[in-house]
């Protein structure tokens, strides 16, 4: 078997079989393909059924160099999941991936945002014009509903369960799951798509697409990040933000009033509440109240 087929049959068993998400299938193949320029440097050809664990670890080796420990870590993560594969299909009787572990990372979490902070970006944002009111409600529905970038650029029209108050969002691994909108989101979503989407035209295969640019083609992760990057700076936020920091802010501001783990789990779509224990934290100043008001050694009172 060649890398070329390899790959092919990989991609496609982690589309059909696996149901994973285009970014992370994408993800995989990048990591193959920078272990195969790697390859191509040697003088020692080697095929996915015969390259060994030491052949692996010198190209580890060499990225360490060149990125961080997180993306190291899914590195190794791509490559153990393509090799086990093999393994799994009958190219292969053993994972070079095995003996290699992946470094230890701290989990840094990212900065959430203030109601007022929230207020101040949506605040900045130029109403003169279309783009402003798509801006804004863009804002509003990450924030409200604790969207991904992916899920909100591919939100469509026949997502929108208004009257039962929810929309229904395609998440990772091609899986939907209903969330609730406020009614102020609603009422913003409502507006411009009746007074600002129906002036634009949408390309073929965007018809049912909600955000939209001005030549009506869906907006792009990149562009997203644009936005709020430009707002940030209007502002003098220093702080780090993409649709990521709206999200969190979102999940942290339910935990911090009172929602439960489980229920915020199934809002944000992590399939592991391990995932949303990372994401969404207490603050320490919450965690030693707690102690101090609940714990029975916190109390007052002589035993």
């Amino acid at each position: 078997m060649n890398w070329k087929q390899a790959l092919y049959d990989f991609v496609v068993f982690t589309k059909i079989e696996r149901g994973l998400a285009e970014n992370s299938i994408n993800s995989y193949k990048r990591d193959i393909k920078k272990l195969l320029k790697h390859l191509d440097l040697l003088e020692k050809k080697h095929s996915p059924t015969t390259i060994d664990s030491e052949t692996i670890k010198d190209f580890i080796y060499e990225q360490s160099k060149l990125i961080s420990s997180r993306s190291q870590a899914r590195l190794i993560s791509g490559l153990r999941n393509f090799f086990d594969y093999l393994v799994f299909e009958d190219y292969r009787k053993d994972n070079p991936m095995d003996l290699i572990e992946s470094p230890n990372i701290s989990k840094k979490l990212p900065d959430t945002l203030s109601k007022s902070e929230i207020d101040a970006l949506i605040a900045a944002i130029d109403l003169s014009h279309p783009q402003g009111e798509r801006n804004k409600t863009i804002i509003e529905t990450i924030y409200s509903c604790g969207l991904r970038v992916s899920e909100l650029i591919n939100l469509q029209l026949s997502d929108l369960f208004f009257d039962e108050g929810f929309i229904r969002i395609l998440g990772k691994g091609n899986k939907y799951r209903f969330v609730p909108i406020h009614h102020t989101t609603i009422k913003r979503l409502n507006l411009y798509i009746d007074e600002i989407r129906s002036e634009t035209i949408p390309i073929k295969d965007d018809e049912d697409i909600i955000f939209l640019n001005r030549r009506g083609k869906r907006l792009t992760r990149q562009m997203i990040f644009i936005i709020l990057k430009d707002l940030a700076k209007k502002i003098n936020l220093n702080k780090k933000l993409g649709p990521h920091t709206l999200r969190h802010s979102f999940a942290t501001y339910l935990l911090q009033h009172g929602a439960d783990l489980r229920a915020i789990q199934q809002l944000l779509g992590h399939e592991s509440i391990t995932t949303t224990e990372i994401y969404v934290h207490l603050d320490k100043k919450d965690l030693r109240e707690a102690v101090h008001r609940f714990h029975p050694r916190g109390s007052k009172e002589e035993l």
